[in-house]
Formats: C-alpha cells, structure tokens, sequence
C-alpha cells in the first residue's frame, strides 16, 4: 500500500481476507490516482469499518466479496438506521454512504459486484447551512496585527500573517500552513501558487498587504526558515500547528467582541462573500477557491442575498 494510505489493520477483524485484500486495493486507488488528501482517506476508511461490522452483525458472520456481491437496498437502509440510533447526524450518513458507494463503484469497474443497490439508496437529507462570514471591517481588524494578544512579538506577527493569507486570498488553514519558505512571496510579487485539495494547483493573485505581514513575519521570526521547510514556524521552531492559529483566533474574537461562528475558516467565507458583493464573477471566485463544483461556490449568492434582504428590512423606509 501506499505510504499516505491508513492503516486497514482494523478491518481484519470485519471482513474475509478477499474482502480485506480488496480494501487494500481501494485505498491504494484513492491515495495513489485519485490524490485524496490523507484526512480524507481516513474518513473513507473510517466508514467503511463501520459498514463491515454492521455487516458482520447483520450477516451472522464477518463479510466476504460474494456476500457484498448479494447486498440489497435493503441493508443499505438497515446500516444507516443503525448508525442513526446511534445519534449520527444527517452529514455524517450522507458522508458514509459515499464512502461505501465509492468502495462499490470501484469493485463494480473490476467486474466483481454490481454497485446498483447501494445506488438506489437516497442519502439523508440534509439541512442547508449557510457559510457565515465576518464583515469586512472585522476582517480587518482581525488580520490587522494590532493587538498585543502574544507575549512574543514575533509570534503575533505570524498569526497576522496566516490570518491575511485565509482572508487575502481565500486559502483554507491546510494550504496556508503548507507554504514552504520557498514559496514565500517577495516584494513586487503578484501570484501564489497553492496546492489544494486533491493536491490540485491553482494561482490566486496576493495582495501587497498579505506580503507586507509575511514579510513582517519573516523580519521579526528568531528561527531560519528554510526554502524546503515551512514558512510558518510553531513557539519551538518547527511546523506550526494549526491549533495555534485556532487559538489565536479565539482571543481575537473575545477582544472584538466577535461571534463563536467567526473562526479562522470564515475569514475563506468573507473572501468569497465580499468578492461577490463587490460585483466578483461567481466562475472567478471558484477558481480562486480552487472549488472543483460551482455548486459549491453558488452557496455564496445565497449568503449575500441574506445580506441583502436584512439591509433592506432594515432600511426601507416602508417597512
């Protein structure tokens, strides 16, 4: 297997070895050709442990191909009811059901089940969930470096940097935090090449202010940053964990007074959103996201649109 793939020791124990040989080769596909990230691996593997022994219960014995091969819809409903009792939300099935389809198709393309029962199983529904995005003079203050949150000056100018990086140009925390000192950009410099999920390049243009704080950054950082090595440096000197840039963002929020919703990952929100108030294209900002779907990008429309309509309650003089 892989080196990025998980570790499938735990399904020894819930499913036949020609079972448990074909799962090998499932996540060998996922990491290897179709580049999943290595948290998404985890939770495709998670899932599916958890199909195989409901199966292993619900067939009196751990499961082997031919037993997947005579699957009906039947059981499909019988496992999401199972884990619905447990308390599993909507999300949750839906995400696990995907996995297990994924699994099935996979099996399907070597000619060894038909994947048509799991198919004709219709995913919970699922209640919508707006982004929620700060206001742009939140933002502001939030990536502006002014407050002395940190005992070390060093450490908050790091934080201010990050945190213009996810607003600046709308990078989830992971691509941020994978930044090499390399790839840190100079003075005059105009693009950033960012590796997203699925290890897909894109080029999101940076701002002068998002060099200024990584440059500020890099000025006042007591450790060598090496161009093979991570931009961005934890207290120690080593890779920054992601924790931290959380963490620090909850003193934020408790400084300006801020809502639990306004979190690092927002401040990717706020990018799209204030991008589409100001009169951005919805195909541009996708690509600026490095969204595979424009169905994920269109929830945007919907969030300012909600913004839209409470200004307008608000202001109207006939209301």
């Amino acid at each position: 297997m892989s080196k990025t793939a998980p570790d499938t020791s735990d399904l020894l124990v819930t499913a036949k070895p020609d079972l448990n040989h074909r799962v090998g080769l499932w996540l060998d596909h996922l990491s290897d050709e179709r580049r999943l990230s290595d948290q998404t691996l985890v939770a495709y593997e998670r899932d599916l442990r958890q199909f195989l022994r409901f199966l292993t219960g619900h067939l009196g014995g751990a499961p082997s191909l031919k037993d997947l091969a005579e699957l009906r819809p039947s059981d499909f409903r019988g496992f999401l009811a199972s884990r619905r009792r447990t308390g599993a939300q909507s999300r949750s099935l839906a995400r696990g059901l995907a996995g297990i389809r994924s699994f099935l198709k996979f099996l399907e393309r070597r000619g060894e089940v038909n994947a048509a029962a799991s198919a004709a199983v219709r995913p919970p529904r699922q209640a919508k969930s707006l982004p929620k995005p700060v206001s742009s003079r939140d933002a502001i203050d939030v990536t502006s470096g002014d407050f002395a949150l940190e005992s070390a000056a060093w450490i908050e100018a790091r934080n201010a940097a990050v945190l213009t990086l996810l607003y600046g140009c709308g990078l989830r925390i992971s691509e941020a935090l994978s930044l090499t000192g390399g790839m840190a950009p100079g003075p005059g410099t105009k693009t950033l090449r960012i590796v997203g999920k699925g290890r897909k390049e894109r080029i999101v243009p940076i701002l002068p202010a998002v060099c200024e704080a990584i440059a500020q950054y890099q000025k006042l950082c007591p450790y060598a940053i090496s161009p093979e090595g991570p931009l961005f440096l934890g207290a120690r000197g080593g890779a920054l964990n992601p924790r931290m840039i959380q963490l620090a963002m909850e003193k934020l929020r408790g400084a300006l007074g801020l809502p639990d919703s306004a979190t690092p990952h927002a401040l990717r929100h706020s990018f799209a959103t204030h991008l589409l108030a100001g009169g951005g294209d919805l195909r541009t900002i996708q690509e600026l996201l490095g969204h595979a779907s424009l169905s994920s990008t269109q929830i945007y429309t919907e969030v300012d649109s909600t913004h839209l309509l409470a200004a307008y309650d608000k202001a109207h003089p006939r209301r």
